[in-house]
């Protein structure tokens, strides 16, 4: 019996830094973009579930047949994480997923305070 390297993907896991806040409080607009690259990147949405707390900061995780985004906002400190996960058995999606991340960094127009790249 032959076995082979099975690598399911990349996960980026971001902490960024926001000059301007609002985009930390405005779930809408972030679930709006998502969609865009969603479309863009040809990934399927399984599911999505929202949380806005008081300060209107949010919690979102968009589930995809190929895994997930998540976010976490807080404006009070102009930061967010967010992690990107792309698996597939029949193709790799890791610069998918780079291209992804640079995508909502553009968004958030924000600087990069953390950036882990894991091969799972």
């Amino acid at each position: 019996m032959t076995q082979t390297s099975y690598s399911p993907g990349l996960h980026q896991l971001l902490t960024l830094s926001v000059s301007d806040s609002r985009k930390l409080i405005t779930a809408e607009d972030f679930i709006i973009f998502t969609e865009t690259i969603l479309e863009k990147y040809q990934l399927e949405k399984v599911g999505i579930v929202t949380h806005t707390f008081d300060n209107s900061s949010f919690t979102i995780a968009v589930c995809l047949k190929e895994s997930h985004i998540c976010i976490h906002t807080w404006p009070e400190y102009n930061q967010l994480t967010m992690d990107i996960y792309l698996c597939n058995y029949l193709q790799d999606n890791s610069a998918k997923v780079k291209n992804m991340a640079n995508d909502y960094i553009a968004y958030f127009q924000a600087d990069v305070i953390k950036n882990f790249e894991i091969n799972r």
